[in-house]
């Protein structure tokens, strides 16, 4: 008698979201004060629940930067690296919300770290 293949089974909302969050460079914590819920709900919706919160789909779709289809699993994700320095990324995303003007002062600040960090590696060589 031949043995049967037992198909995997379907991975779960709760086990996506996150894996999706942790490609993302987000923990539960960070994740959670940019969606404006506690941690535990966020653990909550990982490990305890098969069923997605669906007033925070739009919402965790924009943090993770996907598409709610590929939330749920009906799309692919294609993957990504992880960013290297996930407080620095945190703060991105704050800066991102800030009033045009004030982004535009922060981009002005950086823009100048970096090419003043430039000419002194060019001088040191």
């Amino acid at each position: 008698m031949p043995k049967r293949k037992l198909e995997p089974a379907p991975e779960t909302f709760g086990r996506r979201l996150a894996r999706l969050r942790k490609a993302a460079g987000y923990s539960q914590r960070a994740l959670a004060a940019e969606l404006g819920i506690s941690q535990r709900m966020v653990a909550y919706y990982e490990s305890q629940t098969e069923h997605p919160p669906t007033h925070l789909l739009p919402s965790l779709a924009d943090a993770l930067s996907l598409t709610t289809d590929q939330l749920l699993g009906r799309e692919a994700v294609s993957p990504r690296k992880a960013p290297k320095n996930q407080q620095l990324l945190r703060r991105l995303r704050t800066v991102e919300s800030l009033p045009a003007a004030e982004r535009r002062q922060v981009l002005h600040l950086i823009d100048a770290l970096v090419e003043r960090n430039l000419l002194r590696r060019q001088r040191a060589s």
